[in-house]
């Protein structure tokens, strides 16, 4: 009976040692820490802490249309004396020196474009008794058709024409072109220079030319310079008011004359002889 005491105690000594060895071994694990904590045992390095990137704020870069500006007109600029000479086998054969303007006059426009000699190119002909000069600029041209008369003994222009691209409006047109071929210009005889201090020339359409300090010579030029000078109407020198101041003072000397001479004669017929 003892025996089977001792059999029974050692039994349930034996289980409860067993449960006990399971109580520890099926210990309830620690709660585990959130996913950003959680640390891989492989892995040694500490994982860096993501971040979310900051978006910069995207600016369109402005574009400035790019667009043509318009023409504009020549800065106002002073009259320039150009002088522009023509030379045909190392000979000059026509020779220009002036000032030049075209100012246009129109009910929808008007204006002035002043010929700038820095800017401008002479070309030309010359036979025996025809010659031309173009004034060429970038706005457009200028040309002078010359003539030979040797009947006449003279030399003249009779033909000029005129051709300017530039904008002397907004709203009105840019090309302007006039020939007037019915002239009779810069009359010189042969041999001499037509000289005028200024002068205008219609054109036609409405342009005008405005020619100041102007000598011009086609043909016979001796030297590579000017001839003596035949001067334009305007120029020429008036004697009649010079006429007219000494007739009038020659006719109040003879007055004064007439008038002592009668004054004397009466004196003397107012004495007796005794």
């Amino acid at each position: 009976m003892r025996f089977a005491v001792l059999i029974l105690f050692a039994c349930c000594a034996l289980t409860a040692r067993t449960l006990a060895d399971d109580t520890k071994q099926y210990k309830t694990p620690a709660p585990m820490g959130t996913a950003e904590a959680f640390v891989d045992p492989g892995n040694k390095t500490s994982p860096a802490t993501p971040t979310t990137p900051t978006a910069k704020p995207t600016t369109k870069p402005t574009t400035k249309p790019t667009t043509t500006p318009a023409p504009q007109p020549t800065p106002a600029a002073n009259l320039t004396i150009g002088n522009y000479n023509l030379t045909v086998n190392k000979k000059v054969c026509l020779m220009a020196q002036m000032e030049l303007q075209i100012r246009l006059e129109t009910p929808k426009a008007n204006g002035t474009f002043i010929v700038q000699p820095s800017q401008t190119k002479p070309s030309g002909e010359c036979l025996e008794t025809k010659a031309n000069l173009t004034l060429s600029f970038s706005q457009g041209f200028i040309t002078f058709i010359f003539h030979k008369k040797v009947p006449n003994n003279t030399a003249y222009a009779d033909t000029v024409t005129v051709k300017l691209d530039y904008p002397f409006s907004k709203t009105g047109p840019n090309n302007y072109f006039a020939t007037n071929n019915s002239l009779n210009l810069f009359a010189a005889r042969i041999g001499y220079c037509y000289s005028c201090k200024k002068e205008t020339v219609y054109i036609g359409n409405g342009l005008y030319l405005d020619i100041t300090k102007d000598q011009m010579q086609a043909f016979n030029i001796s030297n590579g310079e000017f001839g003596k000078p035949d001067f334009c109407p305007a120029d020429q020198p008036d004697y009649r008011v010079a006429i007219a101041v000494g007739i009038t003072l020659l006719v109040l000397i003879v007055i004064v004359l007439i008038v002592y001479l009668l004054g004397r004669r009466r004196r003397t017929a107012g004495y007796q002889s005794l």
